[in-house]
């Protein structure tokens, strides 16, 4: 689906300010061997970034072996939520190292204990179980298996069915891709399972659809009925946007739940840790899911996943039955304490600050060139401009990819368009970023749209 960038250097203007630095060729000509080796060592499907390869990072920033410097409005794809390289979270990791226990399988460990408790602590009440594991696609993994347990349970073998939505993204393994809505991405498992089903996500941009009765007929149109739903899951906001269900959609969806006995799942993977300006993403719904899947921003630096949730969904299984190998490696679960712990002394509220200022500046943007960048949404410090043929919602992948190359060469980082057609720039800076590198970013953003739209 993606779109290679180029390996052949090209002389760029040199750009020296307080957040970049670009003084070589981009590619740096001295990369290129490095580069050409690591795509003789991996597979196609792991090179679909800009051609930088990262030395070190820090903060916002992210620097290359050769003297230049990017702002980073990646969060290494929304993970380094307190930032790159925090001193606490690089504290924690050389601490727990230096103590001796780098990985105790599922062994009782404080370490653990003490990441449990915290999740527990700033979850909704009633949320107050937690599973460690490795990745967001095991989360989501782990609440299929949950939602639909406790449907066999509540209601015997007819009730199933786990709904979820279309243009949906829930990682890359068996089950999560199966609850994905993007077919081009589950053509390879031929036989899907049937009681995983799909309906419209009312994001009122490519589906304008936005009643909850919308959510209804299309189960209706399934066969579906709500009798056979063990569980609904949503991504708090689908990632191809950031597009956010309907306030009213999510409430009316929470009481439906209720009613059928159904478990809500929200995957807060990209969501959670202050992404949105809030603590959790769900928060701007005020509705409680009865599981929260979440990874990414969690610990800011290392792989640590963790489902969270009501006890009598967790407990569904007996000891020895639902563990992972990895399962809150105490070096993970070290880091994950003390990014939580940067990130809830002052960081939501900054993401939300600095939020407000980048949801202005995108949208005067998508003002200039209305024809062209059909959305620009923006809630807390997580945004995009989803590219489009002019005048259509179709996806302009060619324009997305050129505004990203762009910003490359200029020393603004994103990772490569995502969401339908590709055509999605993505921007996730880390939640430490103050108003002025908004503004720089900002600037430079514009800059370029304003170069590939007009050319």
């Amino acid at each position: 689906m993606g779109k290679p960038f180029s390996l052949t250097p090209v002389t760029v203007p040199r750009v020296d300010t307080n957040y970049r630095r670009i003084l070589t060729p981009l590619p740096h000509p001295e990369s290129v061997p490095l580069l050409l080796r690591l795509q003789a060592a991996e597979p196609i499907s792991m090179q679909g970034q800009p051609p930088l390869i990262w030395h070190r990072a820090e903060g916002v920033n992210v620097y290359d072996a050769y003297g230049n410097v990017w702002l980073d409005w990646s969060s290494g794809v929304l993970v380094t939520n307190a930032g790159h390289g925090h001193p606490a979270v690089k504290q924690a990791i050389r601490d727990q190292a230096d103590q001796g226990l780098l990985h105790n399988y599922v062994f009782p460990s404080a370490e653990r204990m003490e990441l449990c408790e915290l999740l527990a602590s700033i979850a909704p009440p009633g949320l107050n179980k937690v599973f460690l594991v490795t990745t967001g696609s095991e989360t989501t993994e782990c609440a299929l298996k949950l939602m639909r347990t406790h449907g066999l349970t509540v209601g015997g073998p007819r009730k199933n069915v786990v709904v979820s939505f279309g243009a949906a993204f829930h990682g890359r393994t068996l089950g999560a891709q199966q609850m994905g809505g993007m077919p081009a991405l589950k053509d390879w498992i031929v036989h899907l399972d049937p009681g995983l089903v799909q309906v419209p996500f009312p994001d009122g941009f490519r589906h304008t659809d936005t009643r909850f009765e919308g959510f209804l007929e299309a189960l209706a149109a399934a066969g579906v009925s709500g009798e056979q739903v063990a569980g609904v899951i949503s991504e708090t906001y689908q990632g191809v946007g950031p597009d956010f269900l309907p306030v009213e959609y999510a409430q009316r969806l929470r009481a439906w739940c209720d009613e059928q006995q159904a478990v809500l799942t929200f995957d807060e993977v990209q969501a959670g840790f202050g992404r949105c300006g809030t603590r959790w993403g769900f928060e701007h719904y005020g509705v409680t899911p009865d599981l929260i899947c979440c990874g990414k921003g969690i610990s800011s630096s290392l792989p640590l996943g963790a489902v969270i949730g009501r006890p009598e969904l967790l407990d569904l299984y007996p000891p020895g039955s639902m563990t992972s190998t990895h399962s809150g490696n105490p070096v993970c679960c070290a880091a994950a304490i003390a990014s939580i712990q940067a990130i809830e002394d002052g960081l939501i509220e900054n993401a939300r600050v600095q939020g407000d200022l980048l949801r202005a500046r995108l949208s005067a943007l998508q003002a200039k060139h209305p024809t062209r960048i059909g959305a620009a949404h923006a809630v807390g410090l997580v945004a995009g401009l989803q590219m489009v043929v002019p005048g259509t919602t179709e996806p302009d992948a060619d324009a997305a990819h050129a505004i990203v190359e762009g910003c490359f060469q200029r020393g603004l980082l994103f990772f490569a368009p995502v969401g339908v057609g590709g055509a999605c720039v993505k921007i996730s800076p880390p939640l430490c970023i103050d108003a002025a590198a908004i503004e720089e970013g900002c600037d430079v953003l514009q800059a370029v749209t304003d170069e590939v739209l007009i050319r």
